[in-house]
Order: structure tokens, then C-alpha cells, then sequence
């Protein structure tokens, strides 16, 4: 991979595009907020169920806003943001599209860990932690994998789809044999939903994202380097293996911890940094804030779809961005398929 250095004016376009779409996309996703915290049975508008969470307005509207509605939108949100930024990171140190924590089986393996704990009767606070490792343990597996057959990097992805399909398969085993009372739980953890978050979940949770989102923003100096290729990065420093290996376990670790804040909601890991590249250009800081930024409003959109759009009562959010995003996908897949005979 060669670097090309594009002209100053190119640069700068670039730079304003992306600041303006980001501020498009922060003033729609406070819009969005305020919509989804004041609708609902109690209606509230949306200036007032701001005001209420921030604890100001009239106490019926803050305690309906802070303890019934704002975990399950703050959840979105955070878990949002963080997956649209590993699957940015990813598709980078991948060098590979389609390349996302739901292609190379992260999302399969929180799925896995937590169901795990539902079948064997552990407590309700270990779950996510076991979301947690479960992505890890897939992380592991596709490191292994890699390692034995030394396969390239932008090809790990196939090996990722294999690691996905068996945990999924694990997944479907453990839920057959569930006593009926707890497939409702199950099913959270094999599509991805909003429903039943509390504040203790999104402080222990979204705490961990922020901390591991600006961990990934420190490292972008170190992820452009490695764009330019490893030989180019080697000669400026740094250790492209070494580098690399790291960049993946955080940015595997950012979207074990949102998955393990919603369940495997598929796809907008995978969609919206192409989205961000079509509108704003090649990835920079700039646009990987962006990336962020449009992650939690397509997740938060969805939900909104999910509560008072679509007439399907208990609809998991993942459903909706499942179906948004599998013909975005076939997109990708056809036009990655066409790449090598473009280029011979």
C-alpha cells in the first residue's frame, strides 16, 4: 500500500466537509435525543424532556425522562458510537471493507459469553462481563487461526465469518434447551436490544466505552502510519506487527464492551464507516469523530423505528439494522468481488 499525499486545497475541502457534517450530525443526534426521550405514553416535548435530563422542569417529566427513558437512550448512544468506531478501526487494520466486530465473529462471541451465563444460571451482573470475554475469546480464536495458517491480514475476514457461524451455532444449541422463561432473555443476545437498560449497566459500560474510545483516538497518529504500509511504517519507528496486534486488541476490546452493552446489533459497525467515507472522504481523526457520531444516531433512529414506528411489539433493534444492513452488504460483497478484475 503507497501513500498519496493529496494537495493542501484537497486537504482543506475535505477538513470543512467533515466539520460540516458533523455538526449536521450533532445537532440531529440532539434533535433525535430529545424526540426519543419525550415520546411515549407521557408525552413530553422535546425542549422539556432535554431540560429533564438535566434534572431540570416539572418532577413528573424528569423522573419519566432520567429513570425510564435516558438509560435505554444513553445506551444507544454510547453503544452506537462505539461500534461505528471499531468497525472503522477494523476495516483499517484489516486493509478489508468488510471487515466489522459482526464479519470476524466479536459481536458471535459476546453472544456467546452471555448466553453462557443464562444457561448456567449465573447473576444478571456477570452477563456483560461474560459479553466482555466472549469477544475476546473470538479475538483469540481468529488470532489463532491466523497464526497457525499465517494467513495475510485482509483475508482474516473469511476466517472471522467461520468464527461467527460456529459461535452463532453454539448460540442456537444453548437456546433450544432453555427452560421457556429464559429464551426471552436469550434473544436479546443473539439479535441485539435496548430493552431493560439501567443506569448501574450504562455507567459500568459506557464508562468503559469512553475509556477505551479515547484510547482509540490517542492511537490515530500511530493507525496513519500504519495506512502508508508496513514498510513505510517500519522505516518512520514504529513496529508494524507489534503496532498492529495492539490497535486490534482495543479496538476489539471497544466493540466487545458495546456489545456487551446491547448485544449483537448488527451491521452498524459495518455500514456506517463506508457511509462517513462516501460523504466526508478517506479516514482521518476528523471523520472517525464523525464515524462516531453517526453510529449512535442510526442506532438511536432504529430504536425509535422499533418503539413507535413499526408495529411489532418487543421488535429488537437489531432486527431493524439486521435489515437495513444486509442489502448494504451485498452491495460491498459484489463490488469487492469486482475489484481484482478491475485491477487486472
Amino acid at each position: 500500500m503507497t501513500a498519496i499525499v493529496a494537495p493542501v486545497g484537497t486537504i482543506a475541502r475535505r477538513r470543512a466537509r467533515t466539520a460540516a457534517w458533523s455538526v449536521l450530525a450533532a445537532a440531529l443526534l440532539v434533535l433525535l435525543t430529545g424526540v426519543a426521550l419525550g415520546t411515549g405514553r407521557v408525552s413530553i416535548s422535546t425542549w422539556d424532556a432535554l431540560r429533564a435530563l438535566i434534572g431540570q422542569g416539572q418532577p413528573g417529566n424528569v423522573l419519566v425522562v432520567q429513570q425510564f427513558r435516558a438509560p435505554r437512550v444513553v445506551s444507544a448512544l454510547i453503544a452506537g458510537a462505539g461500534l461505528a468506531m471499531a468497525g472503522s478501526m477494523l476495516q483499517r487494520l484489516f486493509r478489508n471493507p468488510l471487515a466489522a466486530p459482526d464479519t470476524i465473529g466479536i459481536t458471535g462471541g459476546a453472544s456467546f459469553g452471555a448466553v453462557l451465563m443464562l444457561a448456567i444460571g449465573a447473576s444478571q451482573q456477570l452477563i456483560p462481563l461474560a459479553a466482555l470475554g466472549g469477544g475476546l475469546l473470538a479475538a483469540l480464536l481468529l488470532g489463532g487461526f491466523a497464526w497457525r495458517s499465517r494467513m495475510a491480514v485482509t483475508r482474516l475476514v473469511l476466517v472471522g465469518l467461520a468464527v461467527q457461524q460456529g459461535l452463532a451455532a453454539a448460540v442456537n444449541l444453548m437456546i433450544v434447551r432453555f427452560p421457556a422463561e429464559l429464551a426471552a432473555s436469550a434473544m436479546q443476545w443473539t439479535t441485539g436490544s435496548l430493552y431493560g437498560r439501567n443506569w448501574t449497566e450504562v455507567r459500568i459500560g459506557g464508562t468503559a466505552i469512553v475509556l477505551t474510545t479515547v484510547a482509540v483516538l490517542l492511537c490515530q497518529r500511530r493507525v496513519a502510519i500504519l495506512d502508508l504500509g508496513d514498510d513505510s511504517a517500519g522505516g518512520l519507528g514504529l513496529n508494524p506487527a507489534r503496532d498492529r496486534m495492539w490497535l486490534l486488541l482495543l479496538t476489539i476490546t471497544l466493540a466487545s464492551l458495546a456489545a456487551a452493552l446491547t448485544g449483537p446489533v448488527a451491521f452498524v459497525a459495518l455500514a456506517v464507516p463506508h457511509l462517513v467515507r462516501l460523504l466526508a472522504g478517506p479516514p482521518t481523526l476528523g471523520t472517525l469523530g464523525l464515524t462516531a457520531l453517526t453510529g449512535a444516531l442510526l442506532l438511536l433512529g432504529a430504536d425509535l423505528l422499533v418503539l413507535h414506528v413499526i408495529p411489532v411489539h418487543g421488535l429488537p433493534v437489531g432486527a431493524v439494522t439486521a435489515t437495513l444492513g444486509a442489502p448494504w452488504l451485498l452491495v460491498l460483497m459484489i463490488r469487492q468481488g469486482r475489484l481484482p478484475q478491475r485491477n487486472s
